[in-house]
């Protein structure tokens, strides 16, 4: 089944997305790295151009990996349409946006003030009707509407692409947590899985407590990305409560952090992945083609149905 077919087929609800082994992350071209700002900053300054960033995944597409794990930064925006222009050389390839990108809204009020940030991120499906949408939204306290107009905002980078789960990132996923907000999270999953076809995802740092959230709203088996690894580094209440929940909860579970920014090494981290059956999958950056094709080896070995489509296993 195509990656296409198979996106149709989930609009439906008719069968789950199969997660690949490992997904691409993009921390390493925007500057992130939770152990070393000195590595964070020299990779902000590599990837200043889009060639800078394609070079990478190009890396990592013709290492096997056919999906990339991504903020909505502007930039994506590059990325994307650089896919989207070459179909046959990026066959397969798949993209997971992760929203909202903080940064970015904070740093358009800045420049642009409320109302001049709010124009600047509107969907291109009509300013007037969706600014009207957006108005009645806050006069009568719509969540509903409004979470729709800014997901939608963010998606619109995304036309013609594959994009057959988005996630909701944790600074919201946790804010919402905080203040008891869970229907919220409902709204989101209906309005990507309505609109897009798509499985709503959700990164969170508290693991277990949006778990007992995402039930309480009904939301089955769902997609959930947080902190994993061997050292329980940035593991919000301990490695007992994730094996806990791994063992014992229904979700389908997407490791982030496995090489603790880089503490453990890949085999290390990933065989310690790999005893657990329920993580479905592994989010990682690299920016080095022997680490991207180290990393790729090691999953193949430890994880032998990796890559997850015979697409991917042919084409390398």
């Amino acid at each position: 089944m195509t990656i296409a077919a198979h996106h149709a087929d989930n609009a439906t609800g008719s069968e789950p997305v199969v997660l690949d082994r490992l997904l691409f992350g993009d921390n390493q071209f925007f500057g992130v790295n939770h152990m070393s700002e000195e590595k964070a900053r020299a990779q902000a300054m590599r990837f200043q151009t889009t060639d800078a960033i394609m070079e990478v995944l190009d890396i990592a597409y013709d290492a096997g990996v056919r999906t990339f794990m991504c903020t909505t930064h502007e930039r994506i925006a590059e990325v994307v349409a650089r896919v989207r222009a070459e179909p046959e050389r990026y066959a397969g390839f798949q993209f997971f946006p992760c929203m909202p990108y903080a940064h970015k809204y904070a740093n358009a009020v800045t420049d642009y003030g409320m109302i001049g940030a709010l124009r600047r991120f509107l969907p291109d499906e009509g300013l007037i009707a969706t600014a009207f949408k957006g108005g009645r939204a806050v006069a009568r306290k719509d969540v509903e509407a409004m979470v729709a107009m800014l997901v939608d905002a963010e998606m619109s980078m995304f036309s013609g692409v594959s994009t057959p789960v988005v996630f909701l990132q944790n600074v919201v996923v946790d804010l919402l947590l905080g203040l008891g907000f869970h229907e919220a999270f409902a709204v989101f999953a209906r309005h990507v899985k309505e609109k897009y076809g798509a499985e709503p995802g959700f990164i969170t740092m508290n693991l277990v407590r949006l778990l007992d959230a995402l039930d309480e709203v009904g939301i089955e088996n769902p997609i959930v990305c947080s902190n994993m690894n061997k050292l329980e580094f940035r593991m919000c209440g301990g490695a007992d409560d994730y094996r806990a929940a791994l063992a014992e909860r229904r979700f389908r579970a997407i490791a982030m952090s496995v090489f603790a920014s880089g503490a453990l090494s890949p085999r290390e981290a990933l065989e310690w992945v790999a005893e657990s059956p329920a993580i479905e999958s592994v989010v990682f950056g690299a920016s080095s083609a022997a680490h991207i094709r180290g990393t790729c080896e090691i999953a193949e070995d430890v994880w032998p149905t990796w890559p997850a489509t015979s697409e991917a296993k042919e084409a390398n």
